[in-house]
C-alpha cells in the first residue's frame, strides 16, 4: 500500500565503522563569504552543478585532508548502501499521528470536520497546517485563523504535501556531528524546493504527490552520508575533488533509493530517485532531474554562488523559468 512505508519502524543502529586517524585540525570558510563560482560559457552539467552545491554546503579550503581519506570515506559510503537497514537506523521516527492521517485521507468517507479533529491531536501540525493555509502558495483573500478553515482551504493533496514535509523534516534536520550540523538546513531548504518543483512541474493530478515525495526524499542519503562521515572522521574540512564529488554524489543517491524502498515508498518514486538524471529514465525520473537542477540553481544563486544571468538559469525552459521564480517566493522553515 502506498503509505505504509509510514508505520514502518526504522532498522535498528548498526555499530559505527572505526574511526579515521585525526590529522591537523582544518576550518572552513565562512559559507555566507564564499565568491560566486566563475560564470561558465556553457550551462553546468548535472554532476558539475551537484559539486557547486557540494563546496558550498561544506566549505571549500585550501587546506585539504590527504588522498586516502577519500578512498576511505567512498569505501566507507559503498559498504552502508549494501545496509539499508542500518542506513534507516541513523534517522528518526516520525510522529504517530502522522501514519493516522495518511491513512484517513486515503477515505473518501472522512469529512473535513474529521480530518481537523485528527490533525487538532497534535499542536504542532496544527500550526503547521493553519501556517501553510496563510503562505503565499495558497494566497487567501482572508486570513485563515482555525483549523477547520486551513484544512478546507489545502484540501486532500496539499494535506498530504504538508504531512509528508512536517514527517520529513526531522529526518533532515536532526542534531548530528559537526558537518551533519553544518549541511543540514541548506539540504532541507533544497529538499523543500525541490518537491515543491516537482509538483509545480507536475502540472498536477494523481501524479502530484508522488513527484512531491520523490523531491523531499531524494536528500535523505545525502544527509545520512554526512552522519556516516561525522562518525568516522574528525577534521573539519573533506576531499573536494570532481571524482570525489562525483561518487559521493552516486552514493547518496543510491543511499536515498535504498532506505525508500525499505520504507515501502511507491516503486515509481524509488525508481525516479534511482534513475533520476540517466538517459532514457521514466517521466518521473527527468521530472525529479528537472526539478532538483532548477532547485540547485536557485539555492546557488540566492546564496550568491553563481549569477541570475548565468547560462545554467538562462538555460532553462519557460516552465523551469516560472518555478525558478516561484521558488524565490517560498518562506524559509
Amino acid at each position: 500500500m502506498i503509505f505504509r512505508w509510514l508505520a514502518r519502524l526504522f532498522g535498528t543502529n548498526a555499530p559505527p565503522p572505526p574511526a579515521l586517524e585525526r590529522g591537523q585540525d582544518l576550518v572552513p570558510q565562512d559559507l555566507d563569504n564564499l565568491a560566486p563560482a566563475p560564470l561558465a560559457d556553457t550551462p553546468r552539467t548535472d554532476v558539475e552543478l551537484f559539486a557547486d552545491f557540494y563546496h558550498w554546503l561544506t566549505g571549500e579550503n585550501q587546506q585539504l585532508p590527504a588522498i586516502h581519506i577519500e578512498k576511505i570515506i567512498l569505501e566507507e559510503l559503498s559498504r552502508l548502501a549494501q545496509n539499508p537497514e542500518a542506513a534507516a537506523g541513523m534517522v528518526p521516527r516520525v510522529p504517530a499521528v502522522i501514519p493516522q492521517l495518511l491513512r484517513s485521507l486515503r477515505d473518501e468517507s472522512m469529512s473535513g470536520a474529521d480530518l481537523a479533529k485528527q490533525i487538532s491531536q497534535d499542536v504542532v501540525l496544527v500550526a503547521e497546517v493553519v501556517r501553510e493555509a496563510n503562505s503565499p502558495y495558497y494566497a487567501p483573500t482572508a486570513a485563515v485563523r482555525n483549523i477547520e478553515g486551513a484544512v478546507m482551504l489545502l484540501g486532500q493533496n496539499g494535506l498530504r504535501m504538508l504531512i509528508a514535509r512536517v514527517a520529513f523534516r526531522p529526518i533532515i534536520n536532526q542534531q548530528g556531528g559537526y558537518f551533519a550540523k553544518l549541511a543540514a538546513p541548506a539540504i532541507w531548504s533544497q529538499s523543500e524546493k525541490c518537491a515543491l518543483a516537482a509538483s509545480l512541474l507536475s502540472g498536477g493530478g494523481p501524479a502530484q504527490f508522488e513527484a512531491y515525495l520523490a523531491g523531499l526524499i531524494e536528500n535523505v542519503g545525502l544527509m545520512v552520508a554526512f552522519r556516516l562521515i561525522d562518525q568516522i572522521y574528525s577534521d573539519t574540512a573533506l576531499p573536494q575533488s570532481d571524482d570525489f564529488c562525483r561518487r559521493f554524489n552516486t552514493y547518496a543517491r543510491m543511499l536515498s533509493a535504498r532506505i525508500a524502498r525499505l520504507w515501502e515508498i511507491p516503486a515509481s518514486v524509488v525508481e525516479a530517485i534511482e534513475q533520476a538524471g540517466e538517459p532514457d529514465a521514466p517521466p518521473l525520473a527527468r521530472l525529479l532531474a528537472c526539478a532538483d537542477r532548477v532547485s540547485k540553481l536557485r539555492m546557488l544563486v540566492d546564496a550568491a554562488r553563481i549569477c541570475e544571468d548565468a547560462p545554467d538559469v538562462q538555460a532553462l525552459s519557460t516552465d523551469e523559468r516560472r518555478v525558478f521564480a516561484k521558488l524565490k517566493e517560498q518562506e524559509p522553515d
